[in-house]
């Protein structure tokens, strides 16, 4: 007797591909709001570092400025292996290393082959005692979940439900921001002198006019091409450019190492990322919950400038209607604010 195992490749349709293309210009490019004006961007080289200004108008048309240094290692060596998300080559890498550990490990009782069918990947378990087969299956079954989950953290991926209850796979925002945060210190002490680290809405809206300012770049299907055209913070800084999720991941980067303890959510719609904020909502801002805490929305992406609370129409009939899904974004433990 033989049981075959194949492992999972991700799918979507091509009319998922093209209605969630569809909106997503809508959403991203469409709203009533002023449009987000860079007025000033340069890098200059300096040493061992780069040195990155910016001067933009802000919400109320004022203009801002902000400078900091990043340092060649940060801009060049940090994400510098990541990559869109490619199926055939996660399974490449599970079916390898579970050759590795069962030549280590064999299962007692059983013969295992492997071969490889119309591009998947096939394990073949032969016994003449069905119950092996079965004991057989579900340790390489388990020892695939385990490896495929090895493989994405090591490349900065997770898995993720969409609104429609799709698995897939996406990079993964949350830790970017949290390991890129510490990289940012420098910028603190300007933002303190212009907006106050205390309080919470106007350093918020300072980070999100800054970063509604840099160039929007359109997002790709988040499901269909896992990960492709994202851009890590210091990637989206040196190429001065961003789409949605790029945009999200740098907005909540650059909060979390101004404001280490405010809680904090990361919200995607179809082709679309919202952050939350832990912060007393105001009359007319748009909010969700989560574990007992209310988060106002805000839209880092532009190109339109639109402060905390304030969302486009489109997403806000995304987060009436519960299409989307929610990440938490909390400080660490020994977080302190200085």
């Amino acid at each position: 007797m033989s049981v075959k195992l194949f492992t999972n490749s991700d799918r979507s349709s091509n009319k998922y591909s093209r209605i969630t293309a569809i909106f997503t210009l809508i959403i991203c490019l469409f709203s009533s709001s002023i449009a987000a004006e860079q007025i000033q961007f340069s890098k200059v080289e300096e040493n061992d570092n780069y040195r990155f200004s910016y001067q933009w108008l802000d919400h109320d048309k004022t203009e801002q400025s902000l400078s900091f240094l990043l340092s060649k290692s940060d801009l060049f060596q940090r994400y510098r292996s990541f990559s869109a998300y490619q199926p055939h080559i996660a399974q490449e890498y599970v079916q390898n290393a579970l050759k590795r550990h069962l030549r280590k490990k064999p299962i007692s009782g059983v013969q295992i082959s492997f071969s490889k069918q119309g591009g998947e990947y096939a394990t073949l378990i032969k016994s003449p005692r069905k119950g092996l087969i079965k004991k057989a299956q579900l340790e390489i079954n388990q020892l695939q979940l385990r490896l495929m989950a090895e493989y994405l953290t090591d490349h900065y991926y997770h898995q993720f439900l969409t609104p429609d209850n799709i698995l897939a796979v996406k990079p993964d925002h949350s830790r970017i921001a949290h390991e890129s945060a510490p990289v940012f210190k420098g910028i603190k002490e300007t933002v303190i002198a212009k907006a106050s680290v205390k309080n919470i809405r106007r350093v918020s809206n300072f980070v999100l006019s800054f970063v509604q300012s840099i160039p929007y770049s359109t997002l790709e299907s988040r499901v269909s091409s896992s990960g492709a055209g994202f851009n890590p913070p210091f990637k989206l800084l040196w190429e001065n450019q961003g789409d949605c999720d790029s945009k999200v991941t740098l907005t909540a980067a650059l909060l979390r190492m101004l404001m280490p303890r405010i809680k904090m959510v990361l919200v995607f719609i179809d082709n679309h990322a919202l952050i939350g904020i832990d912060v007393a909502a105001e009359a007319d801002n748009v909010t969700v919950d989560y574990e007992g805490t209310r988060f106002v929305l805000a839209e880092p992406t532009g190109p339109e400038l639109m402060p905390l609370g304030n969302i486009a129409e489109q997403s806000k009939l995304a987060i009436y209607s519960g299409r989307y899904s929610l990440e938490p974004f909390y400080g660490n433990d020994d977080d302190t604010e200085e």
